[in-house]
C-alpha cells in the first residue's frame, strides 16, 4: 500500500499551485466553465485562521490537497465561527486510498483547535463522489452561502465542530461528580 504524508504548506506554494491548476481543469471539464471563480488569497489559509494541507506520495509527489479558512457572518451568508473547506482534491491516480477522508479529518481537527464551531463547504451536483464523501463524514445539507449560493448546481453542507471532550482523569481532592 502506498504511504502518503500530509504536510502544511502555503496556498501559493508551487506544489499547491500545481494541484490547484489541476482541480480547476477538472471543475472546467465537469461544469463546462472556467473553474471555481472564488477569490482566494494565500493569507486566508495562514494559521491560526486557516490551514492548507498537501498529501505527498512515497516519491514526494503532491497528490492531494485541501484547506480551511475562517469565515464569520457576512453578506455571502456565512455564520460567525465558520471554517470553510476549500480545494479538496485528489489526483485521479491517487483516488480510492482514503486521502480525501484523511485530509478532511485533519482539517476538521485543526479548525476545531482554532476555535471554529462549524465546518462548511460548497460543492456541486456534478461532483457526486464529493457529495458522498461529505454525507458519509457527517455533513448535512445547509442553507446556501458563498459565491455560488444562487447557482442551481451548488450544494452546501455543514458539520458542527464540537469541542474535543476533556480527558478523563483523576478528580481533584474534594471534587464530587
Amino acid at each position: 500500500m502506498t504511504m502518503h504524508t500530509l504536510r502544511p504548506v502555503a496556498f501559493d506554494h508551487p506544489d499547491a499551485v500545481k494541484l490547484n491548476d489541476e482541480v480547476q481543469l477538472e471543475y472546467a471539464e465537469r461544469y463546462g466553465d472556467d473553474g471555481d471563480a472564488t477569490w482566494l488569497d494565500p493569507g486566508m489559509f495562514a494559521p491560526p485562521r486557516g490551514l492548507y494541507l498537501l498529501a505527498y506520495d512515497e516519491r514526494d509527489r503532491p497528490v492531494a490537497s485541501g484547506g480551511w479558512r475562517s469565515q464569520d457572518a457576512n453578506e455571502e451568508a456565512y455564520a460567525d465561527g465558520d471554517a470553510e473547506l476549500k480545494r479538496m482534491f485528489v489526483i485521479r491516480e491517487a483516488r480510492g486510498h482514503g486521502l480525501a477522508r484523511r485530509i478532511l479529518a485533519a482539517l476538521e481537527e485543526d479548525a476545531r483547535a482554532a476555535g471554529r464551531t462549524r465546518m462548511v463547504l460548497e460543492t456541486g451536483t456534478k461532483q457526486p463522489e464529493a457529495m458522498n464523501l461529505y454525507a458519509s463524514s457527517g455533513y448535512t445539507p445547509c442553507a446556501k452561502f458563498g459565491l455560488y449560493r444562487f447557482d442551481e448546481l451548488s450544494r452546501c453542507y455543514a458539520k458542527p465542530l464540537h469541542p474535543a471532550p476533556a480527558p478523563a482523569g483523576p478528580q481533584p481532592a474534594g471534587a464530587t461528580a
